[in-house]
């Protein structure tokens, strides 16, 4: 018992020493990106507009896919339950308002933790094991404005974006199967999802997704600089870093989901 109290313990101490120091990284990553152009230094505009590239528009495909299934999901499910009743108008009700406050950020956050979160920790993690940011900070260069804000600029941006894009193609998703299987006209159905949703649910989800952001951003880069012992160690940084993303995202979904059930 003792022991295990112990391993408890020490866990529990290293995950909040590690999560002390993200918070720092966010800090120092957030304050060069507001303060670099007061400080003298451009922001690498370019190579944000590289990064939002290669996170957002080449993942369009593998979101719009599987927010459209989520809708053809929800859809199915909340049919079967509400047919019961007579009340498969409802569908749409909760297709909209399930995929606009919760899916929608947290599927994208999800996909984009495991598909550039695991990407910009095992760039930056060869680079340190390459002596690459070393030679960056010989160089007088900051590792920080050159690696840093790039990529958290660029998911600040497009992770919202893609979560927008992500609500409408599963809410088109359930409208396709209600409209094809549950004899319910496009107008009615149009109608309905119109009324169940309101702007606070967009705002709440576009909130969550610039959290999200700002989580695969941080894990990824703190991973990455913190890599040791070559091509095992960027391995392990890697999966490390989508563990870590996935797990923060949904206790940061958590945490805002009751805060704004509170609020609301």
């Amino acid at each position: 018992m003792t022991t295990a109290l112990g391993y408890l313990g020490r866990q529990t101490i290293r995950f909040l020493v590690h999560l002390d120091r993200m918070a720092r990284l966010s800090f120092e990553t957030l304050s060069e990106a507001v303060m670099a152009p007061w400080r003298g230094r451009k922001l690498r505009g370019r190579s944000t507009l590289e990064q939002m590239v290669r996170i957002g528009y080449d993942s369009i495909p593998i979101v719009c896919t599987i927010a459209f299934f989520v809708g053809l999901i929800l859809a199915m499910q909340s049919a079967y339950q509400l047919k019961r009743f007579g009340a498969t108008i409802f569908v749409a009700d909760l297709v909209a308002v399930s995929i606009i406050r919760e899916l929608g950020p947290l599927l994208t956050a999800i996909i984009i933790a495991g598909r550039s979160g695991s990407a910009i920790a095992a760039e930056i993690g060869t680079m340190k094991v390459g002596e690459e940011i070393d030679a960056l900070r010989t160089m007088g260069l900051s590792h920080v404005n050159f690696l840093f804000v790039p990529r958290m600029v660029a998911l600040l941006i497009v992770l919202p974006c893609l979560t927008i894009l992500a609500d409408a193609i599963g809410i088109i998703g359930g409208y396709l199967l209600s409209i094809s299987t549950l004899q319910l006209s496009s107008t009615r159905y149009l109608n309905q999802t119109a009324s169940a949703l309101i702007m606070k649910d967009l705002m709440t989800g576009l909130v969550k997704s610039g959290f999200f952001a700002l989580i695969i951003a941080v894990v990824g880069c703190y991973q990455g600089i913190t890599t040791e012992g070559g091509a095992e160690g960027v391995g392990k940084s890697t999966t490390s870093s989508v563990v870590t993303s996935i797990f923060l995202i949904i206790a940061a979904d958590v945490f805002f989901t009751a805060l704004f059930y509170a609020a609301f």
